[in-house]
């Protein structure tokens, strides 16, 4: 993940798992209603679904975009 770097005392933006929605996995980005942030790896994995395009990944957000909107960013997709 390029360009983020993350103050740990600040507890702001944080890591998390997720499922999202990515019609091509090429994005790095992700608007707010692509991302639905769940608990652990196994939550991510068992509520990903490929053939509605929703994958589990770990991501970092929500920030903040220049455009006001809210974004997770990509960290990895957690199977390929």
């Amino acid at each position: 993940m390029r360009g983020i770097s993350l103050d740990p005392d600040a507890g702001v933006v944080e890591e998390h798992y997720a499922v999202v929605y990515a019609p091509r996995r090429t994005r790095g980005r992700f608007a707010e209603e692509c991302v639905t942030v769940v608990e652990s790896e196994a939550a991510a994995i068992a509520a990903a679904d490929a053939a509605g395009n929703r994958y589990p990944a770990r991501v970092v957000g929500p920030a903040r975009s220049s455009e006001g909107v809210r974004l997770f960013y990509l960290v990895r997709w957690l199977q390929e």
